[in-house]
Order: C-alpha cells, then structure tokens, then sequence
C-alpha cells in the first residue's frame, strides 16, 4: 500500500464523517492505494459509531493524548507513505497531492505550511497566529538550524520508515515538535508545502490549550538542545560575572552619581559561579543525551571526550580552589599586619575575601563536575 492517512480523533461527531470522505475522495480520484485510519482516543460523541459507517479502519488508542493517539495510528498504518491530520475539518484531505507528490521525490518529511498557503479569518486565534507560532517556531529554528517556517502545522507527511525511526515518545500537543526536531537531528530530508486552514466545522472548543500546550512545546524545545539551554546562558553569566568583577577587584568605580563597590562585587561573583554551575551542566547534560540515545553525538562532544582526563581536572580544580585558600590567607595576613586584627576597612577585605570565596567554589565544581563527566565516560567505555 502506498498511503496511509491517519486521523487521530477525540469527539468531533461533527466533523469526522466530512474528513474520512474527503480522504477517501482524494485516493480514488487519483487511484492511489491507500487507506484511512482513524486513532480514536476514547471518543464519547458518536464519533466512532459514524467512523464505523465507513470505509475508514478504526485503531482504538487507550492512552490520553493528542500525541499517543498520532502514534498509536502510525503503528497501525501499512503504507509506505503516511498523512496525518486533525479530524476538526480545517484541515483540507482532498487536497494532499503535494505531499504525496515530495514523498514520492525522495522527501522523509513533508510539513505543511498554513502562513504560506493562507489562514481563513477566524480559523487561527490572534494569540496563536501573531504570538505563539511565530515564536516558537522562531525558537526551533534557531535551536535546530530548521527550514521549517510552520513548526505547528498539523498537516504533514512522512515515511513509515523514517518516522518510525525517530522513536517518538510524546503524548501530548508537542509531539507536533518532536516530530521536527527529532527529524532534523537524525538529518531527514525535509521539506515545506503550502496549506490551508479554515475555521472547520465543529461548535465546540478545541483541545488545543494555548499556554499549557505552548510551555509544553518550549520545554521540549529547550530540553532537546543543551546548547541553548545551559551552555549559552552559563557563558554569558560568566563573562557578566567577570567583566563587571574583576575591576572592582581593584577599586570603586564610579558613572555619574553612581558608585559600584563591594556590593557589586558580590553580585558579580554569583553571576560568575553560576555561570560555571551552567557550564558544567552543559557538558552533563550533552553527555547523558547522547549516552541515552536521546540526542545525537556530535563530533565537538567525541572531541571531548577524547581530549578529556579526570586528572587533567582535577588539577585546575584543586589549582583554583587552592588560589581561593591562599586569598583568604593573604587577607588574614594583611588584617593581621595592618591593624593586628584590629580595626580594618571592611571593603578592603571584601575585594579580597569574594573572589577568594568565589575561586574555592567554583573549584569545588569544577572536581564535582570532573567525576560526574568521567562516570559518564566509563559507561561508554563499557559499552
């Protein structure tokens, strides 16, 4: 069989008959072997009693979920080619030939592209169609260096081979992302085509729930890209931390009216540890994804691996802590020389003591992390 088209389906007694129709009206108008499966998620409408009068094939999915019911359809589904798309009929079936036609080209992914081929009035939320989708998929583009200008569109194509080779595990709303991301770390061929939405035909309110489901989609995007969550935001607060410290190490620093002393210092030297902290997450994180299957390695974190020696930093941890302890010391010595622990101007002790405290922290991390990386490093060995 060449396609399957799935349709995952939740209540839309409304509309479902008028979506299965149009599919099975696109395949015998351009005699393509195909079928129509609907991935009923525990519909309580009538939904499934109408499915049942028709030539569609009914796969029951048990687990709740917009994503559970996509996947538990595209197990089923026996085509080489498969077309997924919401059964609220905004989404059109009778016209899937371009899809069809960039799978049969060689595409794995074929994503519809509703800003492209337009937006009835009304069918979109003004939230969704200004903020949240653009966005977002502003966020995964970046992220994931991705082509796709339309990361929620519910229309889209795909391989059974390919999108069974992502393995993904999504249940909800951000399956749509997963799907994306999931295809662009694996280096799928992808492609873009125009669609429309219309308002469809349904009274009642969709299951979409736009900030739930819109943080549920940033998580999955932040979670599959360490870079941007931990690596990115660590190097920034570490140059913060270090730019605006170092010279009030020195003196008091004045712009205007406004005097930056020890006070800043202190904040400075939190910016700087917990930019170390991120970093140190970073490079956790990458590993442990890409030891658990769930991110790609890349060649940069093979490079490091290789180059890395739990010695190696060990070394630098003990080399920074150790220039902490002698700061202090130093600082101890001066308080005793210049006043004999007497009286003593406390900030000239404090742009002693904080980076002091801050080099004995960030050394403590830096061994911490240094096992942490290397326990890692020894179940890859195993393997």
């Amino acid at each position: 069989m060449e396609l399957s088209i799935v349709i995952p389906c939740l209540n839309e007694a409304e509309t479902i008959a008028i979506c299965i129709n149009k599919a099975f009206d696109f395949l015998d108008r351009n005699n393509i072997d195909g079928e129509v499966i609907i991935a009923d998620n525990g519909s309580t409408d009538g939904s499934l009693e109408i499915a049942q009068k028709t030539r569609a094939r009914i796969v029951a999915i048990e687990k709740k979920g917009y994503g559970s019911a996509l996947r538990g359809g595209i197990n089923a589904s026996t085509g080489k080619y498969i077309i997924m798309g919401d059964a609220d009929d905004t989404y059109d079936f009778s016209a899937l030939m371009p899809f069809l036609e960039k799978m049969r080209q060689g595409f794995e992914m074929v994503v519809g592209n509703r800003f492209l081929g337009g937006i009835e009035d009304g069918a979109m939320p003004f939230l969704h169609k200004y903020l949240g989708n653009p966005v977002l998929t502003a966020i995964g583009r970046l992220f994931y260096k991705s082509s796709c200008r339309d990361f929620h569109c519910g229309l889209r194509g795909f391989s059974r081979e390919a999108v069974l080779s992502l393995e993904a595990s999504c249940p909800g709303m951000e399956f749509a992302s997963e799907l994306i991301v999931k295809a662009h770390l694996k280096g799928l061929k992808i492609t873009e085509v125009p669609t429309t939405l219309s308002k469809g035909g349904r009274t009642r309110s969709p299951h979409l729930n736009t900030w739930r489901d819109g943080w549920r989609h940033l998580r999955f995007l932040l979670l599959y890209s360490p870079r941007w969550l931990f690596f990115y935001p660590g190097i920034i607060m570490m140059i913060l931390g270090a730019v605006t410290g170092i010279p009030l190490v020195f003196s008091e620093i004045s712009v205007g009216s406004v005097v930056f002393d020890i006070h800043t210092l202190f904040f400075s030297s939190i910016f700087f540890i917990l930019g170390c902290q991120t970093l140190g997450l970073s490079a956790i994180s990458r590993i442990y994804a890409a030891q658990s299957n769930v991110l790609p390695r890349s060649e940069k974190m093979l490079r490091f691996m290789n180059w890395f020696n739990l010695e190696k930093f060990l070394l630098t941890g003990g080399s920074v802590f150790s220039a902490g302890v002698f700061s202090c010391l130093y600082s101890v010595v001066s308080w005793q020389r210049f006043s004999n622990f007497g009286d003593f101007d406390p900030r000239i002790g404090f742009r002693i003591l904080i980076p002091a405290f801050t080099l004995m922290i960030v050394g403590v991390q830096i061994m911490f992390t240094s096992f942490t990386v290397e326990l890692l490093s020894m179940k890859n060995e195993d393997r």
